[in-house]
This record gives C-alpha cells, sequence and structure tokens, in this order.
C-alpha cells in the first residue's frame, strides 16, 4: 500500500524557517512527480510546488516564489520542502501529494503555524 507520512510542522516565528519532509512507502517514489499541497484554517486546498521525478525541475505557486524550496532524495524515498522567510500568511497544514498511476496518494499532513 502507497503511503506518504509528512513531519516537521511546528509553530515558528515571523521570517523564522522550517524544512517540512514527506516519507514515502509501498511505492517506487522516484517515479513520481510529487507535489506539496497546503489548507490555511477556513480555507480550501493551495498548490505550493511540484517537484519532477529527477529532482531537476520545480515549480511554485507565486505566492511562496523566492521563499520555498522542494527537492527529493530518491534514494531515501524522501520529499522535502524548505521554507523560509515564513509569513503569517504560510500558517496551515501542509500534505505531500502524489498521483500514482490513476490513484491520488496524500499524507496525513503537518501543522505550520506561522506567529509571534
Amino acid at each position: 500500500e502507497a503511503q506518504l507520512a509528512e513531519s516537521g510542522g511546528e509553530l515558528v516565528q515571523p521570517g523564522g524557517s522550517l524544512r517540512l519532509s514527506c516519507a514515502a512507502s509501498g511505492f517506487t517514489f522516484g517515479s513520481y512527480d510529487m507535489s506539496w499541497v497546503r489548507q490555511a484554517p477556513g480555507k480550501g486546498p493551495e498548490w505550493v510546488s511540484v517537484i519532477n521525478t529527477g529532482g531537476s525541475k520545480v515549480a511554485y505557486s507565486d505566492s511562496v516564489k523566492g521563499r520555498f524550496t522542494s527537492s527529493r532524495d530518491n534514494a531515501k524515498n524522501t520529499l522535502y520542502l524548505q521554507m523560509d522567510s515564513l509569513k503569517s500568511e504560510d500558517t496551515a497544514v501542509y500534505y505531500c501529494y502524489g498521483r500514482l498511476n490513476s490513484e491520488n496518494c496524500w499524507g496525513q499532513g503537518t501543522q505550520v503555524a506561522v506567529s509571534s
């Protein structure tokens, strides 16, 4: 069974940094593009980034471009999101996501709170 498990979320001050991780299991991680999606309190899901299978191409939403960096280590079956210059509006539950053939695979999410 394909599984994704996020970690690394916590309370951080504005301007701070966090690195999220997403551990993949049960499928060939390196064969799929992977995304980060977030959901702020009271709002719908917002796509954050997508990275290709080899990690050479990444696209970001305008709201995080220049502040967030997505990467992956296929040998460790792990997806990362480095978040710098965090703002209060980055407060959300962050999910990793993969479209595995015809199946959507989501993690359980990790909470990021940006507040002084």
